[in-house]
C-alpha cells in the first residue's frame, strides 16, 4: 500500500506584508518591467533587470518567519548562475547557494536547514545572458 503525503507550505509573501527591493530594472522602466511584477500572479509578468551583474532581489518582511523553501521562474535565457541566498535580521548574511536550470519553468528550491529571519537576499553573481540580465516571472518564499 502506498501513502501519499501532501505538505501543505505557506506562502509568505501572501500572509505577512513585505517590502522588496532590487538592483536595477530594464532602462528603468518600472512601469514594464518593475519588482512587483514577480508578485502578481500573472504569467504575462515580469520583473527584469538592466545589464551587469551582481543583480539582486532583498525580500523584507514586516515580522520575523520561518523559511523553508522558495520558488523562482526565470525566463530561460536569463536565469541566475553562481547563486546564493543571504538572511538576517538587521545585518545579512550568507546562508545557502542555490543552482538554477536554464529554463522556463518554476523551479523549487529546499533549504537544507528551515531560517528564521525578515531579511532574505537572492543574489545572482552571474546570468545565463551574456549582459548579465535576469528575468523573474515568480518569486514566492515558503514556511
Amino acid at each position: 500500500m502506498y501513502v501519499l503525503f501532501k505538505f501543505i507550505m505557506t506562502c509568505l509573501l501572501k500572509q505577512t506584508k513585505f517590502d522588496c527591493r532590487v538592483s536595477s530594472v530594464l532602462n528603468k522602466d518600472n512601469r514594464s518591467y518593475g519588482k512587483k511584477y514577480m508578485f502578481d500572479d500573472c504569467s504575462d509578468t515580469c520583473w527584469n533587470s538592466d545589464a551587469g551583474t551582481p543583480q539582486w532581489v532583498i525580500i523584507e518582511l514586516e515580522e520575523e518567519c520561518e523559511l523553508s523553501s522558495f520558488e523562482i521562474e526565470f525566463q530561460g535565457g536569463f536565469v541566475g548562475k553562481d547563486c546564493h541566498l543571504d538572511v538576517g535580521n538587521k545585518d545579512v548574511k550568507f546562508l545557502e547557494s542555490f543552482y538554477p536550470e536554464d529554463k522556463n519553468k518554476i523551479q523549487t528550491f529546499h533549504l537544507k536547514n528551515s531560517v528564521r529571519a525578515k531579511s532574505f537576499k537572492f543574489v545572482f553573481n552571474e546570468s545565463t545572458d551574456f549582459f548579465g540580465r535576469i528575468i523573474i516571472y515568480k518569486l514566492s518564499l515558503y514556511s
